[in-house]
């Protein structure tokens, strides 16, 4: 069942999500069953790529993250994702009753995740970290998540399409406020010793 909404909400969007609204969820399944696994994704290959091909300035030697310094690094990174899903779950159940009934909470992660597989999915691309390609391969997976949320929101909150799009665009600013606190954390946290150490 998790293939199949998988599959979809990457080639039949509009399908996809009127599926996942009828599913019967919980939280602990969708998190074993779909969250753990993809935000693995980012940070293995994070790791992966930062230890072992690092990355080029201006043409000169790459510049790598020793072992001991990505670890934790990537280990902070998969818990901030697990996190922020849940975080935005809670502020998308509490903004859906602004834009008409209040949704059971896992309804709404099921929203934020799997509008967000685009962008889990490319986190593959950090395994070999070449800016450009990491910036053009984001910019892809941002926009086309965007789009699964536009299309979305309406269906799985069960809101008239012009509703949806104000929602939408409210998930969209809380999503992106929520990036910026973690980068902020990441800040702290490199203030606390979980920086990284670099290696040539």
């Amino acid at each position: 069942m998790v293939l199949r909404h998988f599959l979809n909400i990457l080639f039949r969007p509009a399908e996809a999500w009127q599926a996942i609204r009828s599913e019967s969820w919980t939280i602990g399944g969708l998190y074993l069953g779909t969250i753990v696994p993809l935000a693995a994704i980012p940070p293995l290959a994070g790791y992966y790529g930062t230890t072992h091909h690092g990355w080029q300035i201006a043409g000169n030697a790459p510049v790598r993250l020793t072992p001991d310094s990505a670890l934790p690094i990537s280990i902070a990174y998969f818990i901030a994702i697990l996190v922020a899903f849940y975080v935005i779950a809670l502020l998308i159940q509490w903004m859906s009753s602004t834009y008409g009934e209040r949704q059971p909470l896992v309804r709404c992660l099921a929203l934020a995740v799997y509008s967000a597989i685009p962008l889990l999915l490319i986190g593959v691309v950090q395994a070999y970290p070449v800016l450009w390609v990491n910036l053009v391969a984001g910019l892809v997976a941002m926009t086309y998540a965007v789009y699964l949320l536009y299309r979305g929101v309406p269906i799985v909150m069960d809101i008239p399409d012009h509703r949806g799009f104000l929602f939408a665009s409210a998930v969209l600013a809380v999503s992106l406020v929520s990036l910026v606190a973690t980068l902020a954390a990441s800040v702290i946290l490199w203030d606390h010793g979980i920086g990284p150490m670099f290696t040539h």
